[in-house]
């Protein structure tokens, strides 16, 4: 299934004031298990410190720039993505939210480059959308500072994209890859020359089932219908109290195996 027309219809629907736009990224905070893990992981960081500089590479709608502005609001952020629609729309959302520290570029980061160098760079559902991702890392740690984070989420090996066997398609068509094996983006990483590698599993049992409550059956209702939009508030008032201790679970428990992957490396 393409998930980008979704998207699109997503944010055209809540870029219409500040008020829907803040909705927005509160709901995706709430119904998206990858945003819990992503909390969690800026949690710890910001417990051994305050980053001057942070990168968000592959910034999408916003949401992750978003909060990171809210938790480090002294910091600058420069947030890039191939998309341009997208990176005017955020440029015009936190020019109305007047944060000079924050900026959205057009970027591949497949040749991104950078005089600056950065404390926290965030990499949420984007490696596996590229195929060059050696570059990837490569090019990342080349604007990292001397013990700065990267803190990465991917689909795992484990049944990642939907996918598990060899004659199932990734659920998600703007895939290159299923996932990620864990010792395939650690020997990736070190050869970019992190010095510290750690990964653990996201969506395990819990995990898995939110995913289909919360976003793999919606997904495919609103891709037969945009009509669905208009049930998609009932539908979400049965489901999310099931989603929200699913999601909680999920964080809270370290799973042997998962459809995800978090991975937290050190420069």
């Amino acid at each position: 299934m393409q998930y980008d027309p979704i998207k699109r219809t997503l944010g055209n629907t809540f870029n219409r004031s500040l008020f829907l736009r803040k909705l927005f990224y509160w709901l995706l905070d709430l119904l998206l298990l990858r945003s819990w893990h992503i909390r969690q992981e800026l949690r710890l960081y910001a417990a051994s410190g305050k980053p001057q500089k942070i990168l968000d590479a592959g910034s999408g709608f916003g949401q992750y720039t978003y909060r990171m502005s809210r938790m480090f609001p002294a910091s600058e952020i420069l947030a890039v993505d191939l998309k341009e629609e997208q990176v005017n729309d955020c440029n015009h959302f936190f020019k109305q939210l007047n944060q000079s520290q924050v900026k959205f570029e057009v970027a591949d980061l497949t040749a991104f480059q950078q005089n600056e160098k950065y404390d926290l760079v965030l990499c949420v559902d984007v490696m596996e959308h590229i195929v060059e991702d050696e570059r990837v890392f490569s090019n990342l740690a080349q604007v990292m500072n001397k013990g700065a984070w990267l803190l990465i989420s991917t689909p795992s090996d484990q049944g990642g994209s939907d996918v598990h066997s060899s004659d199932d398609a990734s659920f998600i068509e703007e895939h290159v890859r299923d996932g990620y094996n864990k010792s395939d983006i650690e020997n990736k990483l070190r050869k970019a020359g992190f010095s510290t590698v750690q990964i653990k599993y996201s969506y395990g049992t819990p995990g898995k089932i939110s995913w289909r409550l919360s976003m793999k059956y919606p997904i495919l209702m609103l891709g037969k219908s945009k009509a669905f939009f208009i049930i998609l508030p009932v539908y979400y008032l049965i489901t999310f109290p099931f989603s929200y201790l699913l999601n909680w679970l999920d964080v809270n428990l370290s799973h042997k195996t998962g459809t995800g992957l978090i991975v937290r490396a050190v420069i």
